[in-house]
């Protein structure tokens, strides 16, 4: 664009950046290979394969080192990357040598509309007040009347049963912001939601303390790969993953045999102790949607 001062290229050779696309992939296969393992032989695990199934990037997917925005990398290998999607050839602007370098301005066309609801959603949610008063009560209303509607996870035991379940779900006021914990609720729970998010509303509801906004910061990070630096998904993933642990800790399922005390939100003890893990959580994902909506901000 006319008038607009280019970003500065930063120039990597490869002694200095495959050593760090090696040690990203060995961070991410870390909790990448046994949920492939265990996909291959019939096996799940209720929190482990959840940013597997879920969410949409491929294992393979998220072991591929990306630089980010701005910067060039030199040798053979990177010339693997020309047949990456939004990659290019480039040049060092000082010395010429050729290099690969991620096409931002191809990322920007063919994604704007992505980036921009990335945008909206990140900058949204940093903006509003946390709610740290629902107790994780979503996990719960998925699982009430389980008598007649079955259960999600239909290999977990219910801790309290179908009976105590249903009474936790009746004793509490559920505000839950986020749809896509809502649009998974038990029929009959619906309407005990205090609120009626739909996937329209989603940029007005979503709140930094809700658990679930916060574990979709690994959503947004691969959904602006490769713009964003590979080190800050995994950063984000890895918040995401002790996050699902709680959400699960404090789910209506029993996790003993999983090796997972319970967090008893249905006591005044375990709703302490989710509220302090809670607002933990809303800190360490501020510094990272500040991070992520930079890159956002960077390709708009």
């Amino acid at each position: 664009m006319e008038g607009v001062i280019p970003s500065p290229v930063r120039v990597m050779v490869p002694e200095a950046w495959l050593p760090l696309a090696a040690a990203h992939r060995s961070r991410s296969e870390r909790f990448s290979v046994p949920f492939v393992e265990r996909r291959n032989t019939g096996k799940r695990h209720p929190i482990e394969d959840f940013l597997f199934t879920y969410y949409t990037q491929k294992p393979g997917a998220l072991a591929r080192w990306h630089p980010g925005r701005g910067v060039l990398l030199t040798g053979g290998a990177a010339t693997e990357r020309l047949g990456w999607k939004y990659y290019g050839p480039d040049a060092d602007p000082d010395t010429g040598e050729p290099g690969v370098m991620f096409d931002a301005d191809a990322f920007a066309a063919a994604r704007g509309p992505a980036i921009d609801f990335a945008r909206i959603i990140l900058s949204g949610t940093a903006a509003r007040p946390g709610n740290f008063s629902c107790f994780g009560l979503h996990e719960w209303a998925m699982a009430y009347k389980s008598q007649e509607n079955g259960i999600r996870h239909e290999y977990l035991p219910l801790r309290l049963g179908s009976a105590g379940t249903d009474q936790v779900v009746e004793a509490h006021k559920i505000k839950c912001t986020h749809f896509d914990a809502y649009r998974f609720y038990a029929p009959q729970a619906i309407e005990l939601n205090e609120l009626r998010p739909t996937r329209e509303t989603q940029r007005e509801l979503e709140q930094p303390g809700c658990l679930h906004a916060n574990m979709d910061l690994y959503k947004w990070a691969y959904k602006l790969t490769p713009a964003v630096p590979s080190e800050l998904v995994m950063d984000c993933f890895e918040l995401a993953w002790e996050i699902r642990t709680m959400d699960m800790r404090a789910s209506p399922y029993d996790l003993s045999d999983w090796g997972h005390e319970a967090i008893r939100i249905e006591t005044p003890e375990g709703k302490a102790a989710y509220v302090r893990a809670q607002k933990d959580f809303a800190d360490r994902a501020s510094v990272l949607r500040s991070r992520l909506a930079v890159v956002a901000e960077a390709l708009a």
